[in-house]
C-alpha cells in the first residue's frame, strides 16, 4: 500500500499515477522527516506493480520547494551536517532509481534542495513564473543532493558553474532554453500537464519503459560501445514478460494493451 509516513508529504492515487505534493509551508522545506518519508514512498511505489508514473509538486502557488531548513545547519554541527547530507543523498536517489517515470511539476521557486528533488526525476514541468537555483555556497555550503552532479550532466559545464559557482537564479524560460525543464507552461497549469505526461506512460509496456530508463541511465557512467551489447541483451529479456507478449499482439489484433506489469 502506498501511503506518506509524514504531514509533510501528501499523496494520492490517480489510476497508475501517485501524486506527491510537498506539503511544509510556507516553503515546503524539506527536513529528515519528510526525506525519509519520500525515500519509504518511493519504495512503497516501487513495490506497488499498479503504479507507472510518479509525479512531484508543491503544495501553494509560490514554492515547489525552497530546499533545507536552514536552521537544521544554524550552530556548525558536523554530525547533524552529514546526517541530512545522507538523508538528501538516499531521498533523491531513490527518485532517480524509481523503475516507471518521475515528473517534476514545478508551480513555483525550485531552490536548494527542491531544485535537486526536481533535478532526479525523470522529467521537469515549469510554470512560467517558477525560478530555480543552487545558491548554497551563498550560505558557505554546497548542494549535497546530487546537484552538482545532475545539473552539469542535464545543462553542461559552463550553466553548472554559472548556477552554483556564481548563484545565478534563472526564469522557467531560461531554464527550457538550456534543457533544465522540458517544458514551460502557464501559471497553476503544471499539474495538469505532468498528469497528462503520466497517462501517457501508462499506454506503454512497464517491464519496457523501466528497461529503457535503466540504459538511459546508464549512459552517464558507462562507456557507449560496451552499452550496445547490454542494450540488445535487455532487448533479448522483455521476452520473458507478458505484457511483450500482450504489446506486440495487440497491436497486430487493433487494440490497446492491457498491461500487467508483469
Amino acid at each position: 500500500m502506498v501511503a506518506s509516513s509524514t504531514e509533510k508529504l501528501a499523496v494520492s492515487i490517480e489510476g497508475n499515477t501517485a501524486v506527491v505534493t510537498i506539503n511544509n509551508p510556507p516553503a515546503n522545506t524539506w527536513d529528515q522527516e519528510s526525506l525519509n518519508g519520500l525515500e519509504q514512498l518511493v519504495a512503497d511505489c516501487e513495490a506497488d506493480k499498479s503504479i507507472y508514473a510518479m509525479v512531484v509538486t508543491g503544495t501553494g502557488e509560490k514554492f515547489f520547494s525552497a530546499g533545507a531548513d536552514l536552521n537544521l545547519f544554524a550552530d556548525g554541527d558536523k554530525g547533524v551536517a552529514r546526517d541530512m547530507a545522507e538523508n538528501f543523498g538516499r531521498a533523491f536517489e531513490t527518485l532517480a532509481g524509481f523503475r516507471g517515470v518521475s515528473i517534476a511539476a514545478i508551480n513555483g521557486f525550485a531552490m536548494g534542495g527542491g531544485l535537486e528533488c526536481a533535478l532526479a526525476c525523470d522529467i521537469r514541468i515549469a510554470e512560467e513564473q517558477a525560478q530555480m537555483a543552487l545558491p548554497e555556497a551563498t550560505v558557505g555550503l554546497l548542494p549535497c543532493g546530487g546537484g552538482t552532479q545532475n545539473l552539469a550532466w542535464m545543462v553542461g559545464e559552463g550553466w553548472a558553474k554559472r548556477m552554483i559557482l556564481c548563484g545565478e537564479r534563472i526564469r522557467a524560460e531560461t531554464a527550457a532554453q538550456i534543457g533544465l525543464v522540458e517544458e514551460v507552461v502557464g501559471t497553476g497549469q503544471a499539474l495538469d500537464r505532468a498528469m497528462a505526461l503520466a497517462a501517457s506512460v501508462g499506454k506503454q509496456s512497464p517491464p519496457a519503459v523501466a528497461a529503457c530508463k535503466d540504459l538511459i541511465q546508464q549512459a552517464r557512467s558507462g562507456n557507449i560501445d560496451a552499452a550496445y551489447a547490454v542494450e540488445r541483451d535487455a532487448f533479448v529479456g522483455l521476452f520473458d514478460t507478458n505484457d511483450q507478449r500482450e504489446g506486440v499482439n495487440a497491436f497486430l489484433e487493433k487494440r490497446a494493451p492491457e498491461w500487467t506489469n508483469s
